[in-house]
């Protein structure tokens, strides 16, 4: 039973962030994004306006402009979620944040409200990436599932294993 419990702290389940459909990472039009500069991870072009927390952790980051979070789960991958693409011009207009920095969340807490109407309009794109910018130290293994709508913090995206 020892045995168990040490293997179930050797790995992840990351949720849907957001209700929508999945697009692979090398899809999202943005460099930054497609081509993992910023980490391994999916993206959900969104049909509804609450962002939810992905796993079990704690709010790490909050962009000044609302347009982004990051949580450090148990098992120390950082993942950044980035609602929308080109929003940090926005300066927070669209965005509700509904936790603090500090904050210890569940998997589907309501992190941020987004407006994604008006993002639409004043932004390049609604897609809301989903990162482990942590990915590139290369302790992770990461098993991507095979889905194309998500449920927020419902749908299993994928599973990160320590290696």
């Amino acid at each position: 039973m020892f045995k168990k419990f040490l293997n179930k702290s050797k790995s992840e389940v990351v949720f849907a962030h957001v209700t929508g459909k999945l697009i692979a990472l090398e899809d999202v039009p943005d460099p930054v994004f497609n081509q993992k500069m910023m980490g391994e991870g999916i993206a959900i072009k969104p049909e509804t306006g609450t962002i939810v927390a992905p796993v079990d952790g704690k709010i790490i980051q909050l962009a000044e402009t609302k347009h982004a979070f990051g949580i450090r789960t148990d098992m120390g991958q950082e993942i950044l979620v980035h609602i929308g693409l080109e929003t940090v011009a926005l300066n927070g207009e669209g965005f509700n944040v509904l936790v603090n920095v500090g904050d210890k969340v569940k998997v589907g807490d309501p992190i941020v409200e987004a407006d994604f109407d008006f993002i639409e309009k004043n932004a390049a794109s609604t897609v809301v990436p989903m990162v482990v910018t942590n990915s590139s130290e290369g302790q992770y293994d990461f098993d991507f599932e095979d889905v194309s709508k998500t449920v927020a913090g419902e749908t299993e995206v994928f599973t990160t294993k320590l290696k």
